[in-house]
This record gives structure tokens, sequence and C-alpha cells, in this order.
């Protein structure tokens, strides 16, 4: 399947290295061994150079991993995550995050290169960028924070995640 590349998107092949730069930054991609990227108009065309297994294996990761990239600097990834629990906040500051979880001390993490993290307010953390592993891997970090729990749906959750909710204690009497 070849990959479409928008207008604003410049594409260079150089070797087994594939450079995408757009509005939103640059990212280079090494290509695995057996694969290779070859530029046909406004397309991008990822293709093996042998049939072993390693090579057929690789194929399909390749065209993703450089679809991803085409997007990424055209558009950016953003994943939201939302803060539940009393006086549970987050507040950016520079190049760190700090998160008030209901912990005795609060959790300071440092904001990777390529990642952007605003707090539109205390309780909601938008985590964008080009990268879509960096934005998925930093989103990760902040919620595993403080993970929901299914009691009371206290914690760190991705916008729209639905926690599914137990119970809890119910008495049972021996009468």
């Amino acid at each position: 399947m070849p990959i479409d590349v928008p207008s604003g998107v410049d594409v260079s092949i150089a070797g087994t290295q594939v450079t995408v730069k757009g509005k939103m930054g640059t990212l280079v991609q090494e290509m695995p061994p057996g694969i290779e990227a070859v530029r046909e108009e406004n397309r991008l065309v990822v293709k093996r150079t042998g049939s072993d297994r390693r090579a057929r294996a690789f194929h399909g990761l390749a065209r993703a991993l450089l679809a991803n990239h085409v997007k990424g600097v055209d558009e950016g990834y953003k994943k939201e995550l939302e803060i539940h629990g009393v006086s549970y906040q987050a507040a950016v500051a520079g190049q760190t995050i700090t998160l008030k979880l209901g912990y005795a001390n609060e959790i300071t993490l440092k904001i990777p290169a390529g990642v952007d993290v605003t707090c539109p307010n205390p309780t909601h953390v938008v985590v964008a960028g080009p990268d879509k592993q960096k934005v998925g891997q930093f989103a990760a970090e902040v919620r595993s924070a403080r993970k929901p729990e299914p009691y009371k749906g206290k914690g760190i959750r991705h916008r729209g995640e639905r926690i599914q909710r137990k119970q809890g204690k119910s008495f049972v009497g021996t009468d």
C-alpha cells in the first residue's frame, strides 16, 4: 500500500534513512535490513529487496512507521488525559509536569524533547507532538503515576476511557 504524501511534507531518502519534514517538525526513520523506501511522485512506496522471512516480517512495520511519521509531521498526534479524584491536579512549569495525586509527595516528571504538554485546567492534561511513539509513551508514563482504580474510579485515565466499576464490600449475615 503506498503512502500518500500531502503537500507541505518533504520526504528525502538517503540510503537506508528516510527523513520526513513538515510543519510540525522533522522525523528520521532507519529502514530495517531487506526493506527500502522509494519516492514515486507524491507517494511513498515501501518495498522488500528480498523475500526471506525477516524481510516479510519487517515490511508492514516499516510501512506503518513511515505512515505514522508522514501523518505526524503534517497533523501531529494528541492524547488527552483526565484526572479524577478530590484535590487531584496537574500543573506544567517549563519542561516539567507536577502531579498531585493523593500521595504524601508531589510527582514530578520531565517532559521529553519533541513532546508538548499543556494543562487547560488542573484536571486535564494534553500531550501532543509529531512522534506517535513519544506522545503515547509519555501519556502512559503520566497515567501510570495513578492508574484508575475500580471502586471509586479515582486516578488518571485517557479521555473517553470507561472504567469497569466494582461493587465493593457487602455484608452477609449469618443469623
